[in-house]
């Protein structure tokens, strides 16, 4: 049995700044239904992942949601293009026997790289090195 993992729902207080945050950050904009005023969902993947973000249908509390991991090869290369759009991402970090430090890791050991990004309602995202 597979259990694919297709969508996360993020709590956001304006799906319109949500929606133009993720575009900014390259996602695909699948879905944007907006049937009546009570209800709208905005539906995007980020480029070749195969689980989608969500704003519009949940009542979490916005900015609740930390920790959601974007895997990327080059993280150096990944984080230089979403500054270049104008996203603000932290210092990229690595984890050594003696803690953290600055830089990616000079192995490229998988897993073991990571910057951090949050949306306009404080929602955390991790950036993750996996060559």
């Amino acid at each position: 049995m597979d259990y694919r993992l297709e969508l996360v729902q993020l709590p956001v207080t304006d799906v319109d700044r949500a929606k133009e945050f993720s575009l900014r950050l390259g996602f695909a904009l699948d879905v944007d239904h907006h049937p009546n005023e009570r209800f709208r969902v905005v539906q995007l993947t980020p480029p070749g992942s195969a689980c989608s973000v969500c704003f519009g249908i949940t009542d979490a509390v916005p900015g609740s949601v930390v920790g959601t991991h974007l895997v990327v090869a080059d993280l150096e290369a990944a984080r230089d293009e979403l500054v270049s759009r104008g996203v603000e991402v932290g210092e990229i970090r690595h984890m050594t026997p003696h803690g953290w430090q600055r830089g990616v890791d000079p192995n490229h050991a998988r897993y073991n790289s990571f910057t951090e990004l949050t949306d306009p309602d404080g929602n955390g995202w991790v950036l993750q090195e996996v060559r």
